[in-house]
């Protein structure tokens, strides 16, 4: 995470609160893909320094999860 940066910052702060709310909701529905769509969400914004790719991998996140739902 780039903390010289403030929009990666903030950035990584909304995506790991995304990823927060849908491991919880995920836990509370006993849902495993949203477990582990919000687990990945909490932890990659530490490891990807680029902005672009941090919401990128959102998207990927978010879409993955939506998707195996769809294919459910």
């Amino acid at each position: 995470m780039d903390f010289d940066n403030p929009a990666a910052l903030f950035s990584g702060l909304f995506i790991g609160l995304v990823g927060m709310c849908l491991f919880i909701y995920g836990k509370r529905q006993q849902n495993l893909r949203c477990i582990v769509g919000g687990m990945a969400m909490c932890v990659y914004p530490y490891f990807v320094t680029s902005l672009l790719l941090t919401w990128m991998l959102a998207a990927v996140c978010v879409g993955g999860v939506v998707i195996a739902g769809k294919l459910e």
